[in-house]
């Protein structure tokens, strides 16, 4: 994977310049203040998640994992202080991970078959983009950023939690049978939900899962996973703070390499539209 003649491979706490836009990890407590802000305004003000604690009064999203995470991050360079940044992901490696004794997706999956893959695993986490910044660049920007956190670190695997706005497995019966049908890891890499929250995802019969359609009603965020060769766990988990349903993403570097340089390291803007928004 390891290819030092790739500009994006450039360490990224070095910061990689995209035209107006600066990509590279929060580099101190200012950067991950601003990050917080922006996951604010896109989970709660504009997705209307439930805020708790101080949230609401701070016009923050935190939590624990925050203090040990890589907080991968967008600035625009036309705005100033923590309004510059303009997107972000979340990242948490396994070595950081044993040290702290979880990933954030145990709250919701049972991961222990992606656990016993050897080599370094990255959980990916709380992504989104100011609702002014989606029809192009900063997205593709961030997956690039996947792109050289994933060579930098040497990552054999990435997983997470993905969301579908909504709490009624009912209404979203499509896009999660779809995923259900056509998109599952195989055994060996599906993450479980957690019996007291599954949700099954097999709610429509095979037939009545129109291949096409199913791929249209996915969001954005999935859609661009699912283009880049990710496959989804068994179980869905309802998270009403959030105001969602989550499933469990996983992508095996190693055995989808060529597809995911492909998605990961180019600079075509007709995808990126469609690779993240705030989920």
């Amino acid at each position: 994977m390891n290819d030092p003649q790739r500009q994006d491979a450039a360490p990224l706490e070095a910061g990689i310049r995209l035209g107006p836009f600066e990509l590279r990890l929060a580099r101190d407590e200012a950067d991950v203040r601003a990050v917080q802000r922006l996951r604010y305004s896109v989970f709660y003000e504009e997705m209307k998640a439930t805020p708790i604690g101080t949230m609401e009064a701070e016009k923050r999203d935190f939590d624990a994992f925050d203090d040990i995470c890589d907080h991968l991050l967008v600035t625009d360079s036309k705005r100033s202080g923590g309004d510059a940044v303009v997107g972000t992901y979340r990242l948490l490696r396994r070595s950081v991970a044993r040290q702290h004794g979880r990933f954030y997706t145990q709250d919701e999956y049972d991961i222990a078959n992606l656990l016993a893959v050897e080599g370094e695993l990255v959980e990916l986490g709380r992504s989104c983009v100011d609702m002014n910044y989606r029809a192009g660049a900063v997205v593709q920007a961030l997956l690039r950023g996947l792109g050289a956190y994933v060579i930098q670190h040497d990552i054999r695997l990435m997983f997470g939690c993905a969301s579908l706005h909504g709490t009624d497995p009912d209404e979203l019966a499509l896009p999660l049978s779809y995923l259900h049908h056509h998109l599952r890891a195989p055994e060996h890499l599906r993450a479980r939900a957690l019996e007291s929250r599954y949700i099954e995802m097999n709610r429509l019969p095979t037939e009545a899962v129109d291949a096409k359609a199913g791929a249209a009603s996915l969001p954005p965020l999935i859609k661009g996973y699912a283009r880049a060769g990710c496959r989804f766990g068994d179980g869905a988990v309802v998270d009403e703070q959030f105001n969602t349903t989550d499933v469990c993403v996983v992508l095996d570097i190693t055995a989808a390499d060529d597809k995911y340089r492909a998605r990961y390291s180019r600079d075509d803007e007709d995808d990126a539209a469609e690779g993240l928004e705030g989920a």
